[in-house]
């Protein structure tokens, strides 16, 4: 996809977005990548404590979970905003072999590398 076809996809993005990813690379292109799909802001934490921390400084409008973030996982960071009902995606290298808790199943996810067709159609699953 081409920064001009990003820049035209069509449908409502979320106002702001948590990103949770540990590789500093990924972090950074995601992050402009949703900033070419419209995403206003885009918060990006490195860990669970950063993570957690963001959402209580500005709850997102959706997050993007990294599973393995080293030696921890997104499910803490999913849990909280579960409870707050914030719609979020987990995204992971590993393919169908990871495994989510039971209360995760049948959450969205995407796997890496992904493109920004991929994101615009996650970004979707939120609501603005």
């Amino acid at each position: 996809m081409t920064k001009r076809d990003a820049n035209q996809a069509t449908g409502p993005v979320p106002s702001s977005v948590l990103l949770v990813e540990d590789n500093v690379i990924v972090a950074l292109d995601t992050e402009e990548t949703l900033k070419r799909l419209g995403v206003s802001v885009v918060i990006t934490a490195n860990n669970v404590s950063q993570a957690l921390a963001a959402i209580e400084q500005h709850a997102p409008a959706f997050a993007l979970l990294d599973v393995n973030l080293g030696a921890e996982t997104g499910f803490a960071v999913a849990e909280k905003l579960a409870g707050l009902k914030i719609p979020f995606v987990f995204a992971t290298g590993y393919g169908e072999q990871f495994a989510v808790p039971a209360v995760f199943a049948d959450a969205p996810k995407i796997g890496k590398p992904y493109s920004a067709d991929t994101l615009k159609a996650m970004l979707g699953r939120a609501e603005s």
